[in-house]
């Protein structure tokens, strides 16, 4: 079963464009945190990740979150291939979100537009991503 949830805060704004079909596609960049005992201390670890989240929801993803908003993703992991500015194969491991929740809302954002969570399902425009 490939599943994952996380709740963590976005580490920058919503990133969103649209496929050549018109799907929008929205990334977010997600910070998770545990304290883990090493020998006699407490030490935080940061894990980044990235998600990617399609439709509507993605919409809703730019309309109502912002650098700080605490969310939780639920989805499956995604390993892609790509070739960077340099023409060098790279991989991404990101996580498709079938659903996210938006558990606060950030700092920068108006008291009177209180976010809805956004649970639109799954896409399959996985495919046109345009990066």
């Amino acid at each position: 079963m490939n599943r994952v949830i996380i709740t963590g805060n976005l580490g920058a704004a919503p990133i969103t464009n649209k496929t050549k079909s018109g799907i929008s596609v929205c990334n977010l960049s997600v910070a998770t945190n545990e304290r883990v005992k090493q020998g006699t201390e407490w030490v935080d670890h940061t894990e980044w990740h990235q998600v990617v989240v399609f439709g509507g929801q993605a919409e809703s993803c730019q309309k109502f979150l912002a650098k700080g908003s605490k969310v939780a993703v639920e989805g499956k992991l995604r390993t892609r291939k790509y070739t960077d500015k340099n023409n060098q194969e790279r991989k991404s491991t990101e996580i498709l979100a079938d659903r996210v929740e938006f558990m606060s809302k950030a700092n920068t954002q108006s008291a009177g537009s209180a976010p809805t969570p956004a649970t639109h399902g799954p896409s399959n425009a996985y495919d046109e991503i345009p990066f």
